[in-house]
């Protein structure tokens, strides 16, 4: 069955940690994976390091780390945190203002839980939602439910598809085994994958392809045909880049990283008679024991800006409001960067 040979694949593939960035033990946080009425304790952990380098700004006459300052770009001068608010465009040179209270009230619940609303088959996600993934691991003597759950999905090639809110953002996701863990993968949403329409892309099919072509084709893939090997294939420019850095540290002092500090832990659920409960979600207390959805919010308020977009003073104040939403990125970069960052880690 191709389903149960993917899931294999996963499996083997995962076996050989040979090139694999060294493994997180540092939870993001703890919590569940949940569906029906069973409840898995568990913790989330890193599964991915980026590789990208971090070239911080140095003054080259004293190598001071150089900062940002947050500036009106109308008139170049520096402005203070407390005049700066947060807009969202509609409309060329218009802006909805949206004060704390109301972005706050939009902000998803945080449950620490992992919801699975349904099973799909694992190839019935398309690759192009994959975004990022993290492992699960057992946690308050959880793992017999825990292999339970990895060994069904792996025994029916299924996933469960999923809700999660990590750092204040809710993510649909999809949780499927992958070796000895449960991987949780984060999706895009539908609305953030585009279309193909306009693209020029022949249709599917072997309209126009001749059979010696494409035995032609099939024998060049079979001759450069491999196997996945996370050590083959390695980010080139990063390597050369920290190779350069380590020769000339030798010549020179290196800044002290700052430790990180630890995430507070949160207290996982007692574990209970997993196969009491699955027994009891098979006859229909799935949907009555079921957290229901988080309701929706209203939307934010826009008369107040609406209002103002009619005020001839508008324009200026658009166009000062602009620069603020523009600064958002670099507001976040004010403090001065460090020669040495921290890895991130989630």
């Amino acid at each position: 069955m191709h389903i149960l040979k993917l899931v294999e694949t996963f499996a083997r593939t995962m076996a050989d940690t040979k090139g694999m960035a060294p493994a997180s033990t540092r939870s993001l946080w703890k919590g569940a994976i949940t569906f029906g009425l069973v409840h898995i304790p568990i913790g989330l952990y890193s599964a991915t390091q980026e590789s990208d380098v971090d070239f911080d700004w140095l003054d080259r006459r004293t190598l001071d780390p150089v900062g940002y300052k947050r500036v009106n770009k109308r008139t170049g001068k520096e402005i203070a945190s407390a005049d700066i608010v947060k807009g969202v465009a509609h409309g060329k040179g218009n802006y909805v203002v949206l004060s704390p209270d109301e972005i706050a009230e939009a902000f998803p619940r945080t449950t620490q839980t992992i919801e699975i609303e349904t099973f799909v088959d694992v190839d019935e996600v398309p690759f192009v939602y994959l975004e990022k993934p993290y492992y699960t691991a057992p946690i308050n003597k959880g793992e017999k439910v825990y292999a339970l759950l990895r060994e069904a999905l792996r025994e029916t090639g299924k996933a469960g598809l999923a809700r999660v809110v990590i750092h204040s953002k809710q993510h649909l996701a999809v949780v499927l085994p992958c070796g000895p863990a449960l991987v949780l993968n984060l999706l895009r949403w539908g609305g953030e994958i585009r279309a193909t329409d306009g693209l020029g892309l022949p249709p599917a099919g072997k309209a126009g392809i001749k059979d010696a072509e494409l035995k032609m084709a099939r024998h060049l893939i079979e001759d450069m045909g491999g196997h996945w090997s996370a050590n083959a294939f390695r980010d080139e420019f990063h390597d050369a880049i920290m190779k350069l850095v380590e020769a000339r540290a030798k010549a020179g002092d290196t800044a002290t990283v700052e430790p990180l500090e630890e995430a507070p832990q949160a207290q996982g659920a007692e574990v209970i008679d997993l196969t009491e409960l699955l027994r009891r979600s098979l006859k229909g207390g799935a949907k009555s024991a079921s957290v229901p959805a988080p309701a929706k919010k209203t939307t934010a308020r826009k008369s107040t800006s609406a209002s103002r977009a009619s005020a001839p003073e508008h324009a200026t104040a658009a166009t000062r409001k602009r620069a603020s939403s523009s600064r958002g990125t670099a507001a976040s970069k004010s403090a001065p960067a460090k020669s040495t960052r921290k890895r991130r880690t989630a």
